[in-house]
Parts: structure tokens; C-alpha cells; sequence
């Protein structure tokens, strides 16, 4: 692992990742902006408002996994030098985002009173509900500019992606504090003027992405032969025989996350709040990790592409060895912070204490989670989609939510016990993925 090759292959990687890894830590510091904003309403908004976003996250990344499906093609179609394919991916994909996004908009708006069965308390849900709404019309330009940047990251084009979604994280944390307070003459929307925040920074967002590809000269020769009237049935196969598979695999974990939310409620409150504390700094290297991720797809796709399976494994197992260890920096540090970085978000001393307790199992499953995130992405870019769906399925909704509802609320171990079984299940996709990568990458020829 310290071989000449290896260490190549290292540089190569983190040149291609750390931008991308900024790009996925935008999304999550958008919503943990919104969260620090609004954890200043009250411990009652701020559950509202992980009971909301832990809802909205499910749909979202089902959205972004779509996206997925066209990263590894256009890696593989660049290994192969075929340009008129790489044009393809881009109308073809914006029809499909476009298309899912005002789907799930519509969908999620008419199912959201759906919240009141969730047996949350009331005042949690009358705040959840329009501030979820308007999450959701976010959507829409989000996968729009989704699309883009797959486009552009499978073309190794990151920086550009990077520079766009800083941008806008700074554009969100100004409109989050004039929108909720009421500051320089706009009206004070409380919890709300968060999600429209949101909204507007994800629409110039969108459009900012749309600008570079049409004004960068690098991206005129794909642009002369791009089609939004001439579409091809194969091209769409292809991209949804990767993508909904992909949303699939969100969904199931993050859709565990966000079920775990609810399991927390029926708790209390504080240990909602508690819940989105630890979730919101968890997800900030789960973000940095699936940065990696990325990186892995679009080095295995290229090198598949090429038909060098060598080069290939080599590329795949460089991004795991720097993803576990930057998550097990990241574990010291939760550790180390266990009791500082709740406070942050709460003043509350119920809040924070069980916070605190949460991170020491979140470091925990620190390099579990960078694995297995690790794992699907290098299994995308060998297009391999049906398994790592199932795999996901089986840890965390068969494995994880059961066994944290038996530990956490039938035997009454509290937060404790359901973040428990989300260790377990991800430990179990993680080395599960792991050695499907290994076997499946040593067929190839």
C-alpha cells in the first residue's frame, strides 16, 4: 500500500477528490446552517426542523442517486474516447433529473400531512409541515444543477463544481439570518425564512452551473453536438440501470437516519434535537467520505473504460485505504469533542448531555460508514448496481432499524440503543461491499 504505483494513484485521487469533497460538504453544511440558525428558535424548532429535513433528506438523495447514473458512463465513455456519447449524457440526464424532480415535488408535497401520523408531538409537526413544503420546491433546481455536476465531475472538471456550491453556502447563511430574523427590511419568517433560504440558494445555484458549462470553451465541442430534441431509449436504460439503483442505496440508509429520527421522538424532544445534533456532524464526514466515493467511481469507470484491470483494483483500493484513514481522524476528534460540539447547537443541558453520549458511537461507526459509502461508489463505476442495492437493504432495514428498535425502545436503552444498531448495519454493509469489490474487480478481463 506504500508502493510507487499505490502512491500515484493516491495523488491522483486526492487531486479529483478534495474538490468534489468540498462540492458534497456543501450539501450538508446547507442544511447544517439551517439547523445552527434555527437551534436558535428553541429546542421545539429546531426538532421540527430535523424532523423535516430528515424526511426531505430521503427524497433528496434518491434525486442526487439518479444523478449517479451518469458519472460512470461518461468516465467509461472517456476511457473509450467517445465524445459523442459524452454530449448524450448531459441532455439525456437533464431530461430524467428534471423530470424526477418536479415528480418527487409533487409526490411529497400532497404526501406530507402523512407527518401527523408519525406520532411526533404536535407543536413538532404544525412547525414541520410548510417548512418541509418549502424544502421541497429546493428540489428542482437542486437536480438540475445535480446534473451538471456529474457531468462535469465525470469529465474530472471539479474545481469549477467547488467554487459554485462555496458560493452558494455563503449565499444561504446570509439569507438564512435575513429571512429568519427580519433583517434589511425583509419580513421575519422564523423557522421558515430558513427553507426559503435554501430555496433561492440552490436556484442561483443551479443557474451558476449552467453559466460555466455554456461559457467555458472547454465544453464547446460537446455543446455543438448536444440535442434537446433527438433523444435515444438505450441512453435512458442506461443511465436509470445505474441511478435507481443508486437512489435506491441512499434511501435505505439514509431513509434508516431518518427513521431513527422518528424512533427518537417517540422518546422526547430533546432526544429528537439531541439526534440532529449528532446526524448533522456525522454527516459532514459522511459528506467528505462520499466525496471519496465519487473519486472511486469515476477512477474504476475510467480504467474499466480503458480495459486496465489492474490499474483498476489498484485505483479502488487507494480510495479505501485514505477514506478509513481520514474517518479515523475524524473518530478522534468526535471523541475528543464530544462534550463541546453539541453546544454549539443547543444551550440545552438534557440536549447536549445526550449529544454528547450519541458522537462516542457515532466515532464509532466513523470508518464503517466511509467504507461502505467508499464501496458503492467503486461498485458503480464497475457498473455493478443489483447486489450493493440488496446489501444495503438487508444492513439497514433488516439488520439496523430492527435491532436499534429492540435495543433503544423495547428494552428502553434510549438514543443509545438505536444508534446502536445503525453501528451494526453499517459495519455489515461496509465489509460486505468491501469483499464484493474485491471479487467482483478480480473477474474483469
Amino acid at each position: 500500500m506504500l508502493s510507487s504505483t499505490y502512491k500515484t494513484h493516491y495523488t491522483a485521487t486526492l487531486r479529483l477528490a478534495y474538490p468534489v469533497c468540498l462540492s458534497q460538504l456543501g450539501h450538508i453544511l446547507t442544511g447544517l446552517a439551517d439547523n445552527l440558525m434555527v437551534s436558535g428558535l428553541g429546542t421545539v424548532p429546531l426538532a421540527a426542523a430535523s424532523l423535516a429535513n430528515g424526511v426531505f433528506a430521503v427524497v433528496l438523495v434518491f434525486g442526487i442517486g439518479l444523478s449517479y447514473g451518469i458519472t460512470p458512463l461518461l468516465s467509461f465513455a472517456q476511457g473509450e474516447n467517445d465524445q459523442r456519447t459524452i454530449s448524450k449524457l448531459f441532455s439525456h440526464g437533464l431530461v430524467i433529473n428534471l423530470c424526477a424532480g418536479i415528480a418527487l415535488v409533487g409526490i411529497c408535497w400532497m404526501l406530507s400531512s402523512l407527518l401527523y401520523f408519525f406520532n411526533q408531538p404536535l407543536p413538532v409537526i404544525e412547525l414541520a409541515i410548510p417548512y418541509l413544503r418549502i424544502m421541497l420546491l429546493s428540489l428542482i433546481p437542486l437536480l438540475i444543477f445535480q446534473n451538471c455536476r456529474q457531468w462535469l465531475e465525470g469529465l474530472s472538471f471539479t474545481k469549477a463544481v467547488m467554487v459554485v456550491v462555496i458560493a452558494s453556502n455563503v449565499l444561504n447563511v446570509f439569507l438564512n439570518y435575513v429571512l429568519i430574523y427580519g433583517k434589511f427590511g425583509f419580513p421575519h419568517l422564523g423557522m421558515n425564512g430558513s427553507a426559503w433560504a435554501t430555496f433561492w440558494a440552490r436556484s442561483i445555484m443551479a443557474g451558476s452551473m449552467l453559466l460555466v458549462i455554456i461559457g467555458n470553451r472547454s465544453f464547446r465541442f460537446y455543446l455543438r453536438h448536444l440535442s434537446l430534441l433527438s433523444y435515444s431509449k438505450d441512453i435512458f436504460k442506461k443511465i436509470l440501470r445505474i441511478g435507481l439503483p443508486a437512489g435506491l442505496q441512499f434511501i435505505f440508509e439514509v431513509g434508516a437516519f431518518a427513521f431513527s429520527a422518528i424512533m427518537m421522538g417517540w422518546i422526547s424532544s430533546e432526544a429528537l434535537a439531541a439526534h440532529q445534533i449528532a446526524i448533522s456532524l456525522a454527516s459532514i464526514t459522511y459528506m467528505i467520505a462520499s466525496g471519496f466515493s465519487s473519486a472511486a467511481m469515476i477512477r474504476v469507470g475510467y480504467f474499466l473504460g480503458k480495459k486496465d484491470q489492474l490499474s483498476l483494483r489498484t485505483a479502488g483500493y487507494s480510495v479505501f485505504v485514505l477514506v478509513f484513514l481520514f474517518m479515523f481522524f475524524c473518530g478522534l476528534i468526535f471523541v475528543i469533542g464530544n462534550h463541546i460540539l453539541p453546544t454549539f447547537y443547543s444551550s440545552d443541558h438534557a440536549v447536549i448531555s445526550m449529544a454528547s453520549s450519541l458522537l462516542l458511537v457515532a466515532a464509532l461507526f466513523q470508518l464503517s460508514d466511509g467504507i461502505q459509502v467508499v464501496g458503492l461508489g467503486a461498485l458503480r463505476g464497475l457498473k455493478d448496481s443489483k447486489v450493493p442495492t440488496l446489501i444495503t437493504f438487508v444492513a439497514y432495514w433488516i439488520v439496523a432499524l430492527p435491532l436499534g428498535y429492540l435495543i433503544g425502545i423495547y428494552y428502553k436503552g434510549g438514543p443509545i440503543g438505536i444508534w446502536i444498531g445503525l453501528f451494526v448495519g453499517l459495519t455489515i454493509a461496509a465489509v460486505a461491499l468491501f469483499f464484493r469489490f474485491s471479487s467482483k474487480s478480480k473477474k474483469i478481463v
